[in-house]
């Protein structure tokens, strides 16, 4: 009967000679699967890490936009506050959603778990996401009763990566006030120049809605035009389209369209 003792086996293919096929192979496996386990236990480790630094870059990004704004630095001084209002919005309802823990939310897990998101009709599904989350929050300043600025968290698929973003509004709800990219895996030097803070900058005193409410705004190519067209990337029509429609979609009737009307009103 063979000895299956894993020692004895370990001894007899260590004593084997080093031009052995069985042993080159034997040692090839092993340093492979040793190096697979390493990898997988480093990624797993580092995973919190990784989230709390993207964490921080997503509200030093944000901070930064909203510091930038004219005005907004007095207001915040003003009134005393040091940051936006986070509220969560059930994005069906157009209304904030009581029951959920802002500072416990975990938007990036509501974009991904199906008994949190709800399927899009290819034709309402102009930022190719798929499904849509049931809640999602959005950052909110207010000079006493005025509503001064709203931020809203958007993304969408571009070329060949998910874009997101910050869309910031002012207080009318139709000027946009800001757009600022953090996440985005376009073409380096092509696509990639959605990114560039002059790109952002031709979103800044823009319209997103004409007189009657419909979502105007759009990104065109040479040439753009009036309140509602921002010129596109100049060879990036893709990356551009995307951000076009995303920004789009989160401002529609799918989006945070009923929101913003709720809010406009005077009900949010």
């Amino acid at each position: 009967m063979a000895d299956l003792n894993p020692v004895g086996l370990w001894k007899r293919f260590v004593a084997l000679p080093n031009d052995s096929r069985t042993k080159t192979l034997g040692v090839a496996f092993l340093v492979a699967f040793f190096c697979a386990v390493a990898v997988s236990l480093t990624a797993v480790t580092l995973r919190p890490l990784q989230e709390a630094n993207l964490q921080r870059e997503r509200e030093a990004r944000m901070a930064a936009m909203v510091a930038a704004l004219p005005g907004i630095a007095d207001i915040l001084r003003e009134t005393g506050a040091d940051t936006l209002d986070t509220v969560i919005v059930d994005l069906d309802a157009g209304a904030v959603e009581e029951g959920i823990d802002p500072d416990r939310f975990d938007y990036a897990a509501a974009q991904s778990d199906p008994e949190t998101t709800v399927p899009l009709a290819p034709e309402d599904d102009i930022a190719r996401i798929g499904r849509r989350p049931e809640h999602a929050p959005a950052y909110l300043l207010r000079d006493g009763e005025s509503l001064v600025l709203a931020v809203l968290p958007v993304y969408g698929t571009g070329y060949q990566s998910t874009i997101r973003a910050y869309l910031a509004l002012e207080g009318d709800l139709e000027t946009i006030a800001a757009l600022s990219i953090y996440e985005q895996g376009e073409t380096p030097g092509i696509g990639s120049r959605i990114a560039d803070p002059a790109w952002e900058a031709r979103w800044q005193g823009k319209q997103a809605f004409d007189e009657a409410g419909t979502v105007s705004i759009s990104v065109v190519q040479d040439g753009a035009s009036g309140p509602f067209e921002v010129d596109g990337v100049s060879g990036a029509t893709r990356s551009s389209t995307g951000v076009s429609n995303l920004v789009r979609f989160w401002l529609g009737n799918n989006g945070f369209g009923p929101f913003l009307k709720r809010l406009k009103a005077g009900e949010g």
